[in-house]
């Protein structure tokens, strides 16, 4: 293998974008309980170890040499890229066994509010804390997960993940109530901003949230 390292991974991050790139990162890793991101050339490499999702890297600024530099060095199956481009920008860099995925979108919030929100007829609140992870879950009567989110803390950012509502319990705001109910639980732990990485369908319900696009992210995934 070719001799891939850097003076500094600060040549291949870009100013505008790498410490929220970096806290979401450091985040994500606590949410999903993986070992912590290793420094690449390219930006950030996290060992998942599950299968198709072997590991993940983050390329905050994916230039056409970094691409190059990444996919030759990178070539197990299941290997993951995010990079933080438009689709259109980044694809037609990648060698044809990377197929790419549906876009995504990292978004931040600079001012987190801690009120809590008004909890809809027929739902019970419950948030819990273990290991580092925040867990708010939306629960019915009889016990049933309606609506839940994630958050781990780096530093004074809040990393949400994993928010999801239940097929039968849509079109009812319970995803909105699920992201007041993280922040606030996000500053009583001492959080002052936010950041996420959303689905296109996500981004719309957060950018009426008050969250706005920091950039677009492509995924590929190594076949």
């Amino acid at each position: 293998m070719a001799d891939l390292r850097l003076s500094s991974v600060t040549e291949v991050l870009k100013p505008a974008n790498s410490m929220t790139v970096q806290a979401w990162v450091d985040g994500w890793v606590v949410s999903r309980n993986t070992p912590k991101p290793v420094r690449e050339p390219w930006g950030l490499r996290v060992d998942v170890g599950l299968p198709g999702h072997v590991a993940r890297h983050i390329v905050p600024g994916p230039t056409p040499e970094l691409l190059r530099l990444l996919t030759r060095a990178v070539t197990a199956p299941g290997t993951w890229l995010k990079l933080c481009g438009p689709a259109e920008a980044v694809a037609p860099h990648l060698p044809p066994a990377w197929a790419v995925k549906e876009q995504e979108y990292m978004m931040v919030m600079d001012s987190l509010s801690r009120a809590l929100p008004r909890t809809p007829a027929g739902y019970v609140p419950a948030v819990t804390t273990r290991a580092g992870v925040t867990v708010a879950r939306l629960l019915t009567t009889d016990g049933e997960v309606a609506a839940r989110g994630q958050i781990a803390l780096a530093g004074t950012t809040a990393v949400v993940d994993q928010v999801e509502t239940a097929a039968g319990h849509r079109r009812r705001g319970l995803g909105t109530v699920i992201m007041k109910m993280l922040a606030s639980a996000a500053v009583s732990r001492g959080a002052r901003s936010g950041v996420l990485v959303a689905t296109e369908q996500g981004q719309a319900l957060y950018a009426t949230l008050g969250w706005s696009l920091h950039t677009p992210v492509t995924p590929a995934l190594m076949t």
